[in-house]
C-alpha cells in the first residue's frame, strides 16, 4: 500500500515538473476551469444540453464518471474546438494528446433544421443564451435529429496506453466541451460545421415574406429601408 502511494506521488511530482518546465519555455498550458462549489459541471442551457446528450448514450456510460473526475481536478489543458475536431492535453501519468473527431452535420440535415426553425429565433443573443421556445429547444437538442453528434459520428484518439474505445482522458475532453460551451456556445455550431446565423437569417426572411404578402398598412412602404436589409437577398422568387 505504501509502495503504491509513493509511486503515485512520484508520478504526480514528475508531471508537475514537466508542466513547470514547459511553461518556463513559454508554452501555453491553460487548465479548463470548472465551476467550484457546484454539483453541476455546466451552468447554461447549451453546456447542460451537451452533457445530457452525452450521458444519454449507454455505450459511453461506464467511462464517463472517471472523465468527470479528471475534469474537476483541473487535468484538462488547452481545450480547443475547431470544425469537426476537439483537441486538448490531459494529465494522467504524463500529459497525453487527446483528440475527438466529430463528423460535420450533413448539409441536408442542417437545412432541414433551418427550415423547421424558421421564424422561431428572435435574435442571435437569444439563440446563444438558450432563450428558446419549447418547440425550437426540442428541435435543436433532439438526440436523433438535432445538433448533437451521435456515437457513430464520433472517433477518438489519445496518446495514452489505454486501449479502451473511450479512455478516461477522452471522456474528460468530451465533458470539457460542455464546460466550454457555457462561455462560448457558438462553438457548438463551429464544431458541427454550420453557421448559426442561418437560423436568424431564415427567420428574418420568413417574417419579411409574410409582411410582403400581407400589404395592409405597409402597402407601398420601402421594406428594405424599414428592416435595414436588401430584400433581393431574401426574395423567394429571386432564384426561380
Amino acid at each position: 500500500m505504501s509502495w503504491d502511494y509513493e509511486e503515485a506521488q512520484e508520478r504526480k511530482d514528475r508531471l508537475e515538473r514537466e508542466i513547470a518546465k514547459r511553461m518556463k519555455r513559454g508554452e501555453r498550458l491553460e487548465a479548463l476551469a470548472v465551476p467550484s462549489g457546484s454539483k453541476k459541471l455546466c451552468e447554461t442551457f447549451w453546456g447542460q444540453a451537451w452533457c445530457r446528450n452525452l450521458e444519454s448514450y449507454q455505450v459511453y456510460e461506464s467511462r464517463l464518471p472517471r472523465g468527470r473526475s479528471y475534469l474537476r481536478q483541473g487535468k484538462v489543458y488547452n481545450l480547443e474546438i475547431e470544425p469537426g475536431k476537439v483537441c486538448a492535453e490531459v494529465a494522467g501519468a504524463e500529459l497525453y494528446e487527446t483528440n475527438v473527431i466529430i463528423q460535420p452535420l450533413g448539409v441536408e440535415h442542417w437545412q432541414e433544421i433551418v427550415q423547421r426553425a424558421a421564424g422561431q429565433v428572435s435574435s442571435m443573443l437569444d439563440l446563444l443564451a438558450g432563450k428558446l421556445g419549447d418547440g425550437l429547444m426540442k428541435l435543436l437538442t433532439d438526440p436523433e435529429d438535432g445538433l448533437f453528434p451521435k456515437p457513430k459520428e464520433i472517433r477518438f484518439k489519445c496518446s495514452c496506453p489505454d486501449f479502451a474505445d473511450m479512455c478516461k482522458h477522452v471522456s474528460a475532453v468530451l465533458y470539457g466541451v460542455g464546460v466550454l460551451l457555457d462561455t462560448k456556445p457558438e462553438l457548438l455550431f463551429t464544431l458541427r460545421g454550420v453557421d448559426q446565423a442561418d437560423l436568424l437569417s431564415n427567420a428574418s426572411s420568413a417574417t419579411i415574406t409574410d409582411l410582403s404578402a400581407n400589404t395592409g398598412d405597409l402597402a407601398g412602404a420601402d421594406l428594405s429601408a424599414l428592416f435595414g436589409i436588401d430584400l433581393a437577398a431574401v426574395d423567394p422568387s429571386a432564384e426561380k
